[in-house]
């Protein structure tokens, strides 16, 4: 089973509001290419910034990155316990016989780095992190489903994965994943059964409770 990271694990940036890391990393840009660091001003998400400092020039991209990763793991030191119920979920999952790889946007240095301040690296099998210097393989792409499948020796097809945005619905359609849609805030649950999600659920428990009740 796959679990995306921020949110669905963690809130990445609770202690570290992702609006002054955009700022951060909008300031390095700026000071290599001032049309892209204009572009980059418009957003307070890091990701984005991240795909606007590659396309401007990919050393600059690199750069950005580096900078992202150290504040990622900067702000899961000082992040929010583990999302309400993540850690049920996530034993559920690994007493049920299956493995758990954890796919996200996010560093892989960043979720590992959490999972051990938490005492949660026995839960993850495998970690698939952003690819460092390939944003364009981050999701939306399957990549990173595709890779965990792999490093699982599992078929992508009889996986499911859990997370919280669309972007994660959609690599999962393009996988042929099940994806089970985490509607952490009231809006998104109608946006997710429009992006087809296979199943929609606001509370991780009902994910562990389907698990132990099989």
């Amino acid at each position: 089973m796959f679990f995306d990271f921020d949110s669905s694990v963690c809130d990445v940036f609770a202690g570290l509001p992702a609006p002054q890391v955009a700022k951060q990393l909008t300031l390095i840009i700026m000071a290599k290419d001032a049309a892209a660091g204009a572009t980059a001003a418009d957003s307070d998400n890091p990701i984005e910034i991240l795909h606007i400092a590659y396309a401007a020039d990919v050393e600059l991209g690199r750069e950005v990155e580096e900078r992202l990763t150290e504040a990622e793991i900067e702000a899961v030191t000082v992040a929010c316990p583990p999302t309400q119920e993540a850690v049920e979920a996530l034993k559920a999952v690994n007493v049920s016989g299956r493995a758990v790889a954890v796919v996200s946007n996010n560093s892989a240095e960043c979720v590992e780095s959490f999972l051990k301040v938490h005492g949660l690296e026995k839960c993850v099998a495998r970690v698939v992190g952003r690819p460092t210097g390939q944003p364009h393989l981050m999701k939306p792409n399957p990549f990173p489903l595709i890779t965990a499948a792999e490093r699982l020796h599992i078929d992508v097809t009889n996986c499911t994965l859990i997370g919280d945005s669309l972007t994660d619905i959609e690599a999962a359609h393009t996988a042929g994943t099940t994806v089970i849609a985490y509607a952490n805030k009231p809006h998104k649950a109608d946006l997710f059964a429009e992006a087809q999600a296979d199943a929609i659920t606001d509370d991780m428990q009902d994910i562990a409770a389907a698990l132990t009740t099989v």
